[in-house]
């Protein structure tokens, strides 16, 4: 059964569209946390009404399907390879997201959320209005490492577009702190984790120091 939505001019006047705010990407590939990092920052920094979720997406794929049925507004965050220079951002809104979800995939975490949009699509319930805030990366090909200073440097900046786009939907947010239930657990998020990384030193960067040949 197709889900029939009232768009922007069909909703009464006062009422917040149901929003869901996703970050995705892979924390553990330095840049790719970007999307995810947006999303704690916002959550520690502002409220919102009780329309709007905030979601930590990381590579999840279709199992946020039933998180997309249920929006009508829909912003994402993530690094985006654009072909720009290192850490610009730029925003994408409409039937435009999808494609550039796809256009240079820099992981399959893109892939499947390209598959989430269109199977989204393919079953009646889309939201209407799509917004994607992508990053340039700097940097993907460091496992376990943190995002690079000038990729993290533009995450106020991503926030502010957000709550920008936002309250002309008709969503407000107040300073304060969001529900944080659907975020990464607080072990991982950006200041444990970063903090926490053992060094090149302490740490084998390219496998398991227990199974590799003696020597290396």
């Amino acid at each position: 059964m197709w889900r029939v939505r009232a768009g922007p001019e069909g909703r009464e006047a006062g009422v917040t569209p149901k929003t869901l705010i996703l970050g995705i990407g892979n924390v553990l590939w330095a840049d790719e946390g970007f999307g995810v990092r947006c999303v704690e920052d916002m959550a520690e920094q502002w409220s919102f009404p009780p329309e709007v979720t905030l979601l930590d997406g990381g590579t999840q794929g279709l199992y946020l399907l039933p998180f997309l049925e249920e929006a009508d507004v829909l912003v994402v965050f993530d690094a985006v390879d654009y072909g720009l220079p290192p850490g610009t951002l730029k925003i994408v809104e409409g039937d435009e997201v999808p494609a550039f979800m796809g256009a240079k995939k820099m992981s399959l975490h893109q892939t499947g959320f390209q598959d989430v949009i269109a199977t989204a699509t393919l079953m009646g319930y889309r939201p209407e209005t799509l917004i994607l805030i992508g990053c340039q990366p700097v940097e993907l090909e460091d496992y376990g490492g943190g995002l690079r200073e000038t990729v993290a440097a533009k995450i106020p900046e991503a926030i502010a577009i957000a709550l920008e786009k936002l309250a002309a939907l008709g969503v407000v947010a107040a300073p304060g702190r969001a529900a944080a239930d659907l975020l990464a657990d607080a072990s991982i998020r950006r200041g444990a984790y970063e903090a926490g990384r053992p060094s090149a030193d302490e740490a084998c960067r390219i496998g398991d120091a227990r199974f590799l040949p003696a020597g290396d």
